[in-house]
């Protein structure tokens, strides 16, 4: 077992920045009165000697998570070390912006930022453990779900998506394997890296961001100006994942994902979506019809009629027609017979690999599914 070492007194510039924390005092009743405070090393020093790393769990372009403990508690943890060092500036924009949303959101459907600290030439997330992922789960045919099981993990994800957005902030990156599973069964979204605050509504953004087969239609037409409907459109292609148990929307490419995806919805024209062929990439060279409501029952066989309509409903083409995630958590889907499982009573994967495997969604790896998650410089 290999101590956290401190790198010494001399900090990156970046690392201090994103590890520094701000110490407030009350003002003193004498102005003579001085007032001393510990440097940023020796906070830095205070923060790294709580923790040891143990072993690698998984590497990516740009990072490595460890598995560690907390030194009084002996709390599993997770150390995500990201590589500033490979970076022009110092610290990639997807750090900063993973530190400050989870700075920023604390929910128990969110993982924990537990700590900051730098080493090196590295900045170090201290993070909740979670070995376990509902991709995981999901490409286990030997579990078996239960609807009620399904009702639970969107529960989950939509109270935990319903935060962020409360809070003007988008995920931009939902996806099964973003979403963990915590050992007493309640389900957290973790990586951040791809995050972006709703602020100036005129300000471009980038349609580059969320894994391919769990991007929106207005995305994939390479819109600058959208809303948290690109979350909820994610959220729906999880829930068809999760009763398909299969990747539902799997395009081998960015030009395949549009045929994917309208071959399933339709080809969206100006009378299902108004001012779509104003979007940058707009294409319509294949029309596919919509699909009758017999083919979406024929596609999903299991599912009641409540949420085939809630699928429906999250998976809308038109943005501005997809349901918020206050909509989303009063549908009644969810108040419908059976009720959501306990988070305690939800399948488990016995002797879980996960932690043993590369972990795109902790070191931000290249993703097979899409997008190129170890470059998540994108505004």
């Amino acid at each position: 077992m290999a101590v956290v070492q401190p790198r010494g007194s001399r900090l990156s510039n970046a690392a201090t920045v994103a590890s520094a924390k701000v110490t407030s005092c009350s003002s003193s009743s004498s102005s003579s009165e001085l007032v001393s405070f510990p440097s940023l090393e020796d906070q830095n020093k205070s923060i790294q000697d709580k923790y040891t790393k143990e072993r690698k769990v998984g590497e990516g372009t740009y990072a490595v998570v460890y598995l560690g403990k907390q030194q009084v508690t002996k709390r599993p943890i997770a150390i995500k070390e990201i590589k500033t060092g490979l970076f022009k500036d110092g610290l990639d924009m997807s750090a900063i912006r993973e530190v400050k949303y989870l700075q920023e959101l604390k929910h128990r459907n969110i993982i924990t930022l537990i700590d900051v600290f730098s080493s090196s030439n590295n900045l170090n997330l201290v993070l909740d453990f979670l070995p376990a992922d509902l991709e995981v789960l999901i490409k286990d045919k030997s579990i078996v779900f239960k609807s009620a099981d399904i009702k639970s993990w969107m529960l989950m994800t939509l109270r935990g998506i319903h935060h962020c957005h409360r809070n003007h902030i988008l995920h931009r990156d939902l996806k099964p394997n973003n979403l963990l599973i915590s050992p007493s069964g309640e389900l957290k979204i973790a990586d951040f890296g791809l995050a972006r605050s709703l602020g100036n509504p005129n300000e471009d953004l980038s349609s580059n961001v969320v894994t391919r087969w769990y991007r929106a239609p207005e995305l994939l037409f390479g819109a600058k100006h959208y809303t948290e409907a690109i979350d909820i459109w994610s959220i729906g292609i999880i829930f068809a994942e999760l009763m398909l148990r299969i990747p539902y929307l799997a395009g081998k490419d960015d030009v395949d994902q549009l045929d994917v995806t309208f071959r399933a919805y339709g080809t969206p024209t100006e009378q299902i979506w108004p001012n779509v062929s104003s979007l940058p990439l707009y294409n319509a060279l294949h029309i596919y019809p919509p699909p009758s409501r017999q083919e979406m029952r024929s596609r999903f066989s299991a599912a009641t009629d409540k949420a085939l309509d809630f699928l429906i409903l999250l998976t809308q083409l038109d943005p501005s027609r997809r349901c918020n995630s206050t909509q989303a958590l009063l549908h009644e889907y969810f108040t419908e017979s059976p009720r959501p499982t306990e988070p305690e009573n939800l399948p488990k994967k016995k002797n879980n690999k996960r932690e043993n495997e590369d972990d795109d969604n902790l070191t931000s790896s290249n993703s097979g599914n899409g997008t190129d998650t170890s470059k998540k410089r994108r505004i």
